[in-house]
């Protein structure tokens, strides 16, 4: 049973979910290794040849529109490739590493898909930002219908059950649906009823992956909200929100015991076909500069974003009537772990990975 949670708490938790919601800035791998590739046939006991993502922001390669994010618009996308691709990043994100991890190339985005069998031989990224399970966009799709487009594509025989019995699942859930329900809801108590709803469909969509014949479903906790710039600029980038980090703990427990559930009643010894992938303590981890790893990554103040509006209701890519740039960029973007006031950088992703390995070695092993 979950321990239940101030309504303080939850009244702050609503706080930080309502300005993710809002928020509207939206080849080989640097820093990766060799290694990761041999790390990913390890663990998993099989050779992934395919990788297929659903979700939000956190997970989105270029499937959400131009008109709807600045994640097409400068200056995201500055250190990989180069230019604006939709990725809300200023260049790599979760996706990437973990492709890399699994030992394929990026799979690409099912917005762009029909460019020929070649191209979606690494399997097809369905995420969106701003998306959640439940409907949070009146235009982007949400989880159940991201997972109707890859149905489709076995309805016509694109890619076959082989196919997925040799392909892995990456699924994010990073807030959205408690934004917008938070908008529309004053109640902490409905909100804390909401939190289980919320759970019980991720829970259900990652069990229809796994049906459709996958032989992993890697699904993200709920990374901490009360880090990002958007909250710890009230402590000028000195300290996270403690409160709002106590009340996300309330989805992660919900989701770790019920994956864990999913898992004992697995068929065959050892068998786990789901993962959690702890986005909560390995962003702690890297945040609080207490990685292990000997790649571990050190920013100079990981609270702090790379990528800021200058003015009150600008953000990260805010262009003036005139065109002029109405954001700073920091000298150094591979110094800072946030890109922008949710997102991370290239180089926090990739701290985050490295922070991942051990959780990744202990919970991905199969017998």
């Amino acid at each position: 049973m979950a321990p239940p949670i101030s309504a303080a708490a939850l009244r702050l938790l609503g706080l930080v979910l309502g300005l993710i919601l809002s928020f509207t800035e939206n080849g080989g791998l640097a820093g990766a290794g060799p290694e990761a590739h041999t790390l990913g046939r390890d663990l998993y006991g099989f050779r992934p040849s395919k990788m297929f993502v659903f979700g939000d922001s956190y997970a989105d390669t270029g499937n959400t529109r131009k008109t709807l994010t600045s994640s097409w618009k400068e200056p995201y996308g500055i250190t990989f490739p180069g230019k604006p691709a939709g990725r809300f990043s200023d260049g790599r994100v979760l996706t990437d590493y973990i492709a890399r991890f699994v030992g394929i190339k990026t799979p690409i985005p099912y917005r762009w898909m029909n460019v020929g069998p070649r191209r979606i031989q690494y399997g097809v990224n369905f995420a969106y930002g701003g998306t959640g399970v439940f409907q949070t966009s009146s235009s982007d799709p949400n989880m159940t219908a991201q997972i109707d487009f890859m149905q489709n594509l076995l309805n016509d025989g694109v890619y076959t059950w082989n196919d997925l019995q040799s392909s892995v699942a990456l699924v994010t859930l990073s807030g959205n649906d408690y934004a917008f329900f938070i908008a529309n809801n004053n109640s902490t108590e409905a909100l804390q009823a909401f939190i289980p709803t919320v759970v019980n469909q991720l829970v259900a969509n990652i069990q229809r992956v796994q049906s459709m014949g996958l032989k992993k479903v890697v699904v993200s906790s709920l990374q901490p909200l009360g880090c990002l710039p958007r909250i710890t600029v009230e402590t000028s980038y000195q300290s996270c929100n403690a409160a709002q980090n106590a009340a996300v703990q309330l989805h992660n427990l919900l989701l770790e015991q019920a994956v864990a559930k999913l898992n004992n009643n697995g068929t065959g010894k050892g068998s786990t076909p789901y993962v959690v992938l702890d986005l909560y303590s390995s962003f702690m981890s890297v945040l609080q500069n207490n990685s292990t790893q000997q790649e571990s990554v050190k920013f100079r103040n990981p609270l702090k974003l790379c990528c800021a509006g200058t003015s009150s209701g600008a953000y990260c890519g805010t262009l003036g009537a005139d065109g002029e740039k109405m954001y700073t960029v920091c000298d150094e973007p591979e110094a800072s772990f946030f890109w922008d006031t949710v997102h991370p950088t290239q180089e926090g992703w990739r701290a985050v990975y490295i922070a991942l390995q051990a959780t990744l070695k202990q919970n991905l092993l199969m017998s």
